[in-house]
């Protein structure tokens, strides 16, 4: 087995305690990596690293302009090694290569677009109300950023928030899920190769306990971003707060995805079930509640069952593949436990609901594309975050009923409206509450787009020029050019 030590202050390392954990192939079901299982000295030592990093050496002292230019060298070593960056993830995470190798391949844009950014992140002079000041703003980095990333898609999703920093001018010590390390690791040394300093970058591989409590905690890390489950999230909001840390959360979600029946169906079936057996159904974004307008529903439900029907499940490293295995078997188990869940609660299963045993795919976790009818909104099924390929369709009549039920939800990452009205898709777009509203489309994103979550789903942006200001902070300076001194007991 392949195996891979921790990366910081610009060299791998041997974990403190000397230990290694297995990661697993989820589409043979047995282990392939032996990843370095961190502890509280090996985050002390990355973010010690990260620390020096962002207050001596070389990186400190780049102009804005030398730091975009190594960004966008970055994105075209990333672009030299992307397919087998998504070669790595797949093996690793089980997804398939066909999207794994169309995500990496795009991450190298994220850096070009914020190698571009870094010398325009401007500051401000402000016209002052008092005589004999000159007052304007800067920007300076936060510090030492934790990035704490999940195990569906680790590159891209690492690459939204690093790529953020960077360009602001923060160091950063990552933290990957357990279940997917081995890509992070690959790719961190790809950056240091093609001429990131050393500790600008770090990376612990562990458990939560034993890596991301301690990274959380440590008084010189000033800003988490996380992603991952909304109950992680609020724990590390907690813990946070306590050292008063700036906090980016991207949590979880329970997206409408809404058809109405003056919409293209055709299209409108192939974005429902792209919503939820693409990536199979293991993506925050998920469009995991279908609502169908009632005069349609029996129509497009047929439809969507059968195309669902039709997906070819097995090897994610084959290109044809359309559905992988679940990526952790604790996963696996919970979107089991789930199907169990909505027929004890009274849904219609009407395709799939039981593990895949095609030949083709062997002892992964794989579960059939499963879809419900019959699903009341307040049910488990609708309410809570399954991260697996199980559909709950619900009916709704008109307009007012679609937006009550979207919105009746914890949650607010995503949601999709499909129509041919254009007055209907400005109305729910703006009476939706989510972060993101897709009209007439699906899970599409953009390192230009401005992507977060409100209510559980998150606090914070990732992409677009807004994600830099996460990063950063605003600092005031006022210069006096003759004012007079006044009296010193007095707010001048």
């Amino acid at each position: 087995m392949q195996t891979y030590p921790l990366h910081i202050d610009g060299a791998r390392r041997e974990p403190a305690s000397g230990e290694y954990f297995e990661s697993y192939d989820p589409f043979v079901g047995q282990p392939w990596a032996r990843i370095a299982r961190g502890n509280a000295d090996d985050v002390d030592a990355a973010v010690g690293a990260a620390h020096r990093a962002l207050t001596t050496g070389p990186w400190p002292e780049m102009t804005a302009s030398a730091r975009g230019k190594l960004l966008r060298c970055l994105g075209e070593a990333i672009a030299e090694r992307s397919d087998d960056l998504a070669r790595t993830e797949v093996r690793d995470n089980g997804k398939l290569y066909a999207e794994m190798s169309a995500q990496t391949a795009y991450i190298p844009e994220w850096f070009h677009y914020y190698g571009g950014l870094c010398d325009k992140l401007e500051g401000t002079v402000v016209p002052i109300d008092k005589k004999g000041y000159f007052a304007y703003t800067t920007t300076a980095p936060v510090g030492v950023v934790a990035i704490i990333t999940p195990w569906n898609s680790p590159l891209l999703l690492l690459t939204w928030k690093l790529a953020a920093a960077l360009a602001a001018g923060c160091t950063v010590v990552i933290k990957p899920s357990e279940h997917t390390s081995a890509s992070t690791l690959e790719f961190v040394a790809l950056l240091e190769d093609a001429g990131l300093p050393p500790g600008v970058v770090n990376v612990v591989t562990g458990f939560g306990a034993e890596v991301g409590g301690p990274l959380v905690d440590h008084p010189q890390v000033r800003k988490v971003s996380f992603t991952g489950s909304d109950a992680t999230g609020r724990r590390i909001g907690e813990q946070a707060a306590r050292g008063v840390k700036h906090v980016s959360l991207e949590l979880g979600g329970k997206s409408p995805n809404i058809v109405f029946a003056d919409a293209d169906l055709d299209a409108a079936v192939n974005g429902a079930v792209s919503g939820i057996f693409a990536a199979t159904g293991q993506t925050c974004i998920a469009g995991s509640r279908l609502l169908i307008q009632s005069s349609v529903h029996d129509e497009v439900v047929d439809r969507v069952v059968a195309l669902a029907a039709t997906a070819r499940m097995g090897d994610p490293a084959d290109p044809a593949t359309q559905v992988g295995p679940v990526t952790t078997r604790d996963q696996y188990q919970k979107v089991l436990s789930y199907i169990d869940i909505a027929t004890s609660e009274g849904a219609q299963l009407r395709l799939g609901g039981v593990p895949a045993t095609r030949p083709e795919c062997g002892d992964g976790w794989f579960v059939e594309p499963t879809v419900f009818t019959g699903v009341e909104n307040t049910s488990r099924l609708a309410q809570e975050e399954v991260f697996g390929p199980v559909l709950a369709v619900i009916p709704f009549d008109d307009e007012k009923e679609a937006i009550a039920i979207a919105n009746d939800s914890r949650y607010g990452l995503g949601a999709g409206v499909w129509t041919s009205d254009i007055g209907r898709a400005f109305r729910m777009a703006e009476a939706i509450h989510s972060g993101t509203v897709w009209v007439n489309t699906y899970r599409a994103v953009s390192y230009m787009m401005p992507f977060g979550g409100v209510k559980d789903s998150g606090l914070g942006r990732e992409n677009g020029i807004d994600a830099v200001g996460e990063y950063l902070e605003t600092k005031s300076v006022w210069i006096n050019i003759g004012a007079p001194t006044g009296n010193p007991f007095v707010l001048r």
